[in-house]
């Protein structure tokens, strides 16, 4: 006669078992987490890429050729400062002064790097790609996942989805820019900021610090526009960035345990 299991020699799984009721719904739920930084990577790819028609009709409009403005995009890849090359350029400036502007508003990236080096992680031949794709998009979803393994999902969809959308609009917009009028027009130049509002929206919401660093770095902008080049108001904002970090409690040193 076959000896009668007990409760513990149940198989796992069984039902009635702990083990089977966490499981059971934890699968879907698991799964839809694990996507979701690349669904809302490749969401805001593509909304922010199609901007880039405008800064090829802007680009061909101020006086580069249409391989110039692709060059740009895809060595450059970081569309704040390759408008603001456009915008010297079309203002009567050299090629020269507007490199030195979009560089200069381009040093931000590096400060962004330097935040995303522990969460990315890469090595080798990906270190030069990963770089590339360190810009306000990329950094800004990726630092909004709850883990690492989420963050790098959501900058790898994001990047690839982006950098892909931005050139091949930029290609359109270079081709058809005495065709389709002002970009302006259509309002693509406030795409990316109105895309990069609602990914630092929830950080806004979060607590008194954000909203006064947020605060501070619009007023220091917005004071130094006028007065400074391109891109210095851009990188002195990021000192408000600073005092609000280290006025954080988690910004002091902690003392070393015994």
């Amino acid at each position: 006669m076959p000896a009668q299991s007990g409760p513990a020699t149940s198989e796992p799984g069984a039902p009635g078992l702990p083990g089977h009721a966490e499981s059971e719904p934890a699968g879907p739920a698991a799964a839809s987490d694990q996507a979701r930084p690349v669904r809302d990577g490749i969401a805001l790819g593509l909304a922010v890429g199609v901007s880039g028609l405008a800064f090829g009709a802007a680009a061909v409009s101020s006086g580069l050729s249409t391989w110039q403005a692709c060059a740009l995009s895809l060595l450059a890849f970081t569309g704040a400062s390759q408008f603001a090359l456009a915008g010297v350029i079309a203002a009567g400036g050299s090629l020269l002064a507007g490199a030195a502007g979009a560089v200069l508003l381009g040093s931000r990236n590096t400060l962004y790097g330097l935040r995303l080096s522990e969460t990315l992680q890469v090595r080798g031949w990906r270190r030069p790609l990963a770089a590339l794709g360190v810009i306000d998009e990329t950094t800004a979803l990726t630092l909004a996942q709850p883990d690492q393994a989420a963050g790098r999902k959501g900058f790898w969809a994001t990047f690839c989805c982006l950098y892909l959308t931005w050139n091949l609009s930029t290609l359109a917009g270079a081709l058809g820019a005495g065709k389709v009028g002002s970009p302006q027009a259509f309002g693509l130049d406030v795409v990316g900021p109105a895309a990069f509002l609602a990914l630092i929206w929830p950080r806004l919401r979060a607590g008194s610090t954000e909203r006064a660093v947020a605060i501070a770095g619009a007023a220091i902008a917005l004071g130094t526009t006028t007065i400074l080049p391109a891109g210095v108001p851009v990188i002195l904002a990021a000192i408000a960035a600073l005092a609000g970090a280290l006025a954080l409690p988690g910004s002091r040193p902690r003392q070393a345990r015994s």
